[in-house]
């Protein structure tokens, strides 16, 4: 799989895929400002989760993102919750696409939608940047860093967020949560998973930051200025809360031991010949940001992202049973979840598990 290729531009939706565009255009007209019609629909070809679609019309490009259609695990494709965050960072100045409206009447598309702005940019999918010179490629990563100290240093009450997560351990509350989430879509059994949900609960570390978490941030979920190694947006919120910062930064780093394959994998490419950051200075850079004086062992919060991004996968392979999964690639995805597992149960294994 080519992602470069396979999940740019757009395509016309097929069956369940396709909106009423009546419908949404008079609900755009009351809802969001400046828009005239009418609107043509498009669905973006990459996504595995929440079907995303560019909206054309006089007034201008939006993008759509919607819940999909039949049953859904509890708390997943919380469109209400993306809307929320992003509504509540666009006045701060970080860089995430306009808001405009958020739709919670099923009668007017079958599901739960919101509409944003069009960002115009680069979307970067291999973390090798083999396009860009070594020079560009280290602002590149360092717009990548410092757009996720930034993330991190917004004063979430400020930007009345406040209520955006729970209080207590994230990585105790986020371990129940897929583990719930797994069991929901299990469709066999897999020791390493078994290994995980056993090992992971008794051995969470102590937080002591909060922050609003992305949860998915990486370098084909921005949007990066046309010519400039600069973010313009911070894409795909659905998994983001209030949290331990601590797991977007294993997250991001996760990328250093994993090998490249076209997708976010550096792993062996980075150093003064290739520009890329070594994981020592992307981690330096992070924490003169943050205000940190470093960060722990990352083995563990390696298991835990594996072993979540395992329960998400699983998600996906359920959705590909039930006939639901929104995208073309789905299937293929769903084959990895026990790749995932037992490569989160080997850092487990290197943390001491």
């Amino acid at each position: 799989m080519d992602a470069s290729k396979d999940f740019v531009g757009t395509i016309e939706p097929t069956g369940q895929d396709r909106l009423d565009e009546a419908k949404l255009a008079a609900w755009m007209s009351a809802n969001v400002e400046s828009f005239t019609g009418p609107v043509t629909a498009r669905k973006f070809a990459g996504g595995q989760s929440n079907p995303t679609y560019r909206l054309d019309s006089p007034s201008g490009a939006y993008v759509l993102r919607r819940k999909p259609f039949g049953p859904l695990l509890p708390s997943a494709h919380a469109v209400d919750r993306e809307y929320a965050v992003i509504a509540g960072l666009h006045p701060t100045g970080f860089p995430v696409a306009r808001p405009y409206g958020l739709c919670t009447d099923d009668s007017v598309l079958g599901s739960w939608f919101y509409v944003m702005a069009m960002v115009e940019g680069r979307t970067l999918w291999d973390g090798g940047l083999p396009d860009l010179t070594p020079a560009q490629r280290t602002a590149t990563y360092n717009a990548m860093i410092d757009t996720l100290a930034a993330l991190h240093n917004v004063d979430y009450q400020a930007a009345g967020l406040a209520e955006y997560g729970k209080p207590g351990n994230y990585f105790e509350r986020q371990v129940g949560r897929w583990t719930k989430q797994y069991r929901g879509s299990e469709t066999e059994r897999l020791d390493a998973m078994e290994s995980l949900i056993e090992y992971l609960p008794r051995t969470v570390p102590e937080q002591t930051r909060t922050s609003i978490v992305h949860g998915d941030y990486r370098i084909d979920n921005m949007i990066f200025h046309a010519s400039e190694p600069r973010v313009m947006a911070v894409l795909d919120w659905e998994l983001s809360t209030l949290g331990d910062p601590l797991a977007d930064v294993a997250y991001l780093l996760m990328n250093w031991v994993t090998e490249p394959e076209g997708r976010s994998g550096v792993k062996g490419l980075t150093g003064p010949e290739t520009g890329i950051p070594t994981l020592e200075e992307a981690v330096a850079r992070y924490c003169a940001a943050t205000g940190r004086d470093g960060i722990p062992d990352l083995n563990w919060y390696f298991a835990f992202n594996l072993f979540r991004l395992a329960g998400i996968v699983q998600g996906i392979k359920k959705r590909v049973i039930d006939g639901t999964a929104s995208s073309a690639h789905a299937a293929e995805m769903a084959t990895r979840v026990p790749h995932l597992a037992n490569a989160a149960w080997h850092f487990a294994q290197l943390a001491g598990a």
